[in-house]
């Protein structure tokens, strides 16, 4: 996979027939989680994508933090938990433009 396609896995470009195993989407309060953790040399950082249909039109923003995790399914496990966080947060405010 070349850099194009990286970016594009990180940010939310893949499909879903190249999810990996263990990150299909969680749902959680009218949101869809999807967890994508990303390996590094230290571990795997904390990230995901978060989706919610809004008036027939699906929105999504992705997110990543630095935290690092020893193994993918710690990563997996704590990206559910900062995407409800930022849901519990943000809510739909989530997919408002930024000026």
């Amino acid at each position: 996979m070349g850099l194009l396609g990286s970016l594009k896995s990180l940010f939310g470009g893949s499909s879903d027939d190249t999810r990996r195993p263990g990150t299909e989407p969680v749902e959680y309060n009218g949101f869809e989680i999807e967890p994508a953790p990303a390996q590094k040399a230290g571990g795997w950082n904390t990230a995901g994508i978060i989706r919610k249909s809004i008036d027939g039109e699906v929105k999504e923003q992705s997110f990543i933090r630095v935290d690092t995790h020893s193994s993918r399914d710690d990563a997996i496990a704590f990206s559910i938990t900062k995407a409800q966080q930022i849901i519990d947060e943000q809510g739909e405010n989530l997919f408002r433009s930024k000026r």
